[in-house]
């Protein structure tokens, strides 16, 4: 865990020192292939990077920091921090997967499951970096992976595009994810999908108590309730579910508010009408897990019908979603104005 904790951070802490030193400028998108990395910074100070570590079962943006150098992604199990939970290994940065596509599962694979469990799972391997674009307060990536599954089949190759911009007082990612279906492919009713960040520990709830959570193959995991102070963690949606109330719940976006020291922070995910099964589900947890999950609709509401969306060979879908690092507390005014605006653009 040494080991792993000083290559993911030697290579960031020595871009911010020579990037600071040339006096960089702009938003930077800077490849990093020797490290499997791409590193964004903001005038010269870390914003995030595009991970590929062995030790990951799909690509991640790690770490996510907000205006003021703070940092809102966990750091476990990348660059675990203590008083941090440790659970869910798989929950790494910010991703993009799912629990059930034609029976395997993408979204918790790690290598915490077991050797007899393997060929149940699905892994998403980065391919390449089509291109890099920097510039004063936007910048792109556009990268290639896969889909295989744990029997050896490429099921779905994805294509990533990913705009790093600035406001007076935020940092906001748009993912655009295009998927091509190599064959025919069902994803599923299922709760675990699709776009997750997990969270640091201020932007917890305080009012988790912890619990044991079930994926949809049965394992069990264990979420221990935290006797770490400084939990200051509220969900609100934009149909107005507050706190714990915001889970299984569907909205055009949701945000997450929290402190730590003295600085507020909000995260905002914001979906786009144009994505498959608007406006989303919300697979938001007290412990710490913010996802947006368009694809599971029985699982998170038992008297609507199974979803299982069908995507035939040869076909593409596409997913827009707007992630917001911001500095300070939102309104609901402010998000419906950012979601309006969200919604003309990626046509």
């Amino acid at each position: 865990m040494r080991r792993l904790l000083v290559c993911c951070l030697l290579p960031m802490m020595t871009l911010q020192l020579n990037a600071q030193l040339k006096g960089d400028k702009g938003i930077k998108v800077m490849p990093d292939e020797a490290h499997q990395r791409v590193d964004i910074t903001i005038d010269g100070a870390p914003f995030t990077s595009y991970v590929w570590p062995a030790t990951l079962k799909k690509p991640v943006l790690y770490p996510l920091i907000a205006p003021g150098g703070i940092e809102v992604s966990r750091g476990y199990p990348l660059a675990p921090r203590e008083g941090e939970r440790t659970d869910h290994p798989h929950h790494a940065g910010m991703w993009f997967n799912y629990g059930n596509v034609n029976n395997f599962d993408f979204w918790n694979n790690s290598d915490a499951i077991k050797v007899e469990d393997r060929g149940k799972m699905g892994t998403i391997h980065q391919k390449r970096i089509v291109s890099t674009k920097s510039g004063r307060d936007r910048g792109e990536l556009v990268v290639e992976s896969v889909w295989t599954t744990g029997a050896g089949q490429d099921v779905l190759a994805q294509t990533t595009r990913y705009i790093f911009s600035r406001r007076a007082n935020a940092r906001v990612i748009d993912e655009i994810v295009t998927l091509h279906a190599l064959q025919k492919v069902v994803f599923h009713d299922d709760k675990e999908g699709m776009l997750g960040i997990r969270v640091a520990h201020f932007l917890e709830s305080a009012n988790e108590k912890g619990g044991t959570f079930t994926d949809a193959n049965g394992r069990p995991t264990a979420v221990q309730a935290s006797n770490v102070p400084g939990a200051t963690g509220v969900y609100l949606t934009s149909e107005g579910k507050q706190g714990d109330a915001a889970w299984s719940t569907r909205g055009r976006w949701c945000i997450l508010t929290g402190t730590t020291a003295d600085h507020t922070v909000t995260i905002a995910i914001l979906d786009h009408p144009e994505n498959p099964n608007y406006p989303t589900y919300w697979h938001a947890r007290g412990y710490g897990l913010f996802a947006a999950n368009p694809l599971g609709q029985h699982i998170f509401d038992p008297k609507a019908p199974a979803l299982n969306f069908t995507l035939e060979q040869g076909k593409d879908v596409i997913f827009r979603h707007r992630v917001m690092l911001l500095s300070g507390a939102s309104t609901p005014a402010t998000m419906n104005k950012e979601a309006d605006n969200f919604a003309t653009e990626y046509r």
